[in-house]
């Protein structure tokens, strides 16, 4: 299942059905779970995690040193969890002492050509990210987003679940969830009905969710009047409450 061309270092834990393909280079550190399949010419430094039957196509760089001219060596670590698919080129870094050490992704994640995600970032649960799509440090990525080919979140930032974002959108302030994001600095322009039916939620819900995001998000009222006038919906649909809660936590902003 180990290309003979294969480097791996001694103190790295394989489990004994990983296939790893011909010059990829898997370092001390490393943990590569049950079922996980390794292509040619990857290359994976660790600390790093990997859980089960993931995919980790040709020339991914996974678990290197993070982009941060303030790392100076620490211990950090990278996890990622199970049935993720890593297409190629796409690099992902550990994390940084100051970000709390880790970057964590979870399961069932598409990462498509290209993609690139810093120290420190928070990926969720069946979450795509197309062509080239990158996360700077920081940034937290909500279950089942998708961001588009070429978008650029800004360090800090949060994506809240079921978000999309356009092709080559520029994303500086938090987006909530449901949210559909558009334009080359990422401008909210409705909610992400598609995504929201194909996954189940109802006619009255995504009602709910509309009418919410046209108070809570497109209105120009102060955030308290705003949060008082969507009070009953709030109360109502607890899938409302978590757009609301969101911008509530909100530090940098939401994007409007």
């Amino acid at each position: 299942m180990i290309h003979q061309t294969a480097i791996i270092d001694e103190k790295a834990k394989i489990a004994d059905d990983v296939s790893i393909g011909p010059y990829s280079v898997i370092g001390a550190g490393v943990e590569i779970g049950s079922g996980t399949w390794i292509g040619p010419h990857v290359v994976i430094s660790g600390p790093t995690k990997i859980g089960k039957n993931n995919k980790i196509f040709q020339f991914a760089s996974v678990g290197e040193d993070p982009q941060d001219l303030k790392f100076a060596g620490e211990v950090t670590c990278l996890e990622i969890g199970d049935n993720n698919t890593i297409r190629e080129n796409v690099t992902i870094s550990r994390g940084t002492e100051d970000g709390g050490a880790i970057t964590r992704i979870g399961d069932h994640n598409l990462l498509m050509a290209y993609v690139h995600i810093a120290h420190d970032c928070l990926i969720g649960n069946h979450i795509i990210l197309a062509n080239s799509a990158s996360c700077a440090g920081h940034v937290e990525v909500g279950d089942h987003a998708i961001l588009g080919g070429f978008t650029l979140v800004h360090q800090f930032t949060k994506i809240g679940s079921r978000a999309f974002t356009s092709m080559g959108s520029i994303i500086n302030q938090d987006v909530p969830p449901y949210v559909i994001v558009a334009s080359s600095y990422g401008k909210a322009c409705g909610i992400n009905k598609v995504g929201l039916k194909r996954s189940g939620y109802s006619d009255e819900v995504i009602r709910a969710i509309v009418n919410a995001y046209k108070l809570l998000i497109r209105s120009k009222k102060p955030r308290e009047e705003a949060m008082q006038a969507a009070a009953e919906l709030i109360e109502n649909y607890s899938e409302v409450k978590l757009m609301a809660d969101f911008i509530n936590q909100s530090e940098r902003g939401i994007i409007r």
